[in-house]
């Protein structure tokens, strides 16, 4: 019962994003297939410029965000990438 109230709350910020390109959102990585793992690594490390075992963690760790409070036309653009690079990705 205390999950219904978070749920409810989140849906109204969710559809924000999606009509305006000036939102900050999140860019989640939310599936990371292991025949694709090194080129997902190699593009989060590009995205964030984190360290090898940093950018390791956070792609073990999905589903997890890559980059938050970011405008939207960045979203897109870093959601295309990890897409290209076999991942599962969302924007919140």
């Amino acid at each position: 019962s205390a999950a219904a109230p978070v749920a409810v709350a989140a849906a109204p910020a969710a559809a924000a994003p999606a009509d305006d390109p000036d939102a900050e959102v999140s860019v989640v990585l939310t599936a990371v297939p292991a025949d694709k793992k090194i080129a997902i690594l190699k593009e989060v490390r590009n995205i964030t410029a984190l360290g090898l075992k940093e950018a390791k963690d956070l792609v073990e760790a999905a589903p997890k965000a890559v980059k938050e409070n970011i405008k939207k036309p960045e979203a897109e653009e870093i959601k295309k990438k990890l897409e290209a690079a076999g991942a599962t990705v969302e924007i919140k």
